[in-house]
């Protein structure tokens, strides 16, 4: 091939860019694909700490309902606690006034004093 020939086919391939290109191309082929594979990486550890942040955010939100739902039960048993306590209350009350009972017929006094009634 003479040289003519192949000035040719290096212009009709793109000229002095497609040189470039190409020299490029061979020398730097490694960097390059070592580029690419840490933006790759790098996008991957990305999304990684966005994912890790969003579970984060999402296990304190819930963490938030738990901590109200609990409240919320406290308070309905502490609650039921004293209505409890005032049930007893008034059972207390009652055998009180059972006991204190005045056991004559016709006396017109409820509970009877500490000494007797009458």
């Amino acid at each position: 091939m003479q040289i003519t020939t192949i000035l040719a086919f290096i212009t009709a391939m793109g000229g002095l860019e497609a040189v470039k290109w190409i020299v490029r191309y061979i020398s730097c082929r490694k960097t390059d694909a070592r580029k690419e594979e840490a933006s790759v990486c790098n996008l991957e550890e990305e999304n990684r700490r966005k994912k890790v942040d969003w579970l984060e955010d999402r296990l304190t939100q819930r963490d938030e309902k738990i901590d109200g739902l609990y409240i919320e039960l406290r308070k309905e048993q502490e609650e039921k606690i004293n209505w409890i306590h005032k049930c007893h209350e008034v059972e207390l009350i009652k055998k009180e006034s059972e006991v204190k009972k005045c056991e004559i017929r016709g006396c017109t006094q409820r509970f009877a004093s500490a000494g007797g009634c009458r």
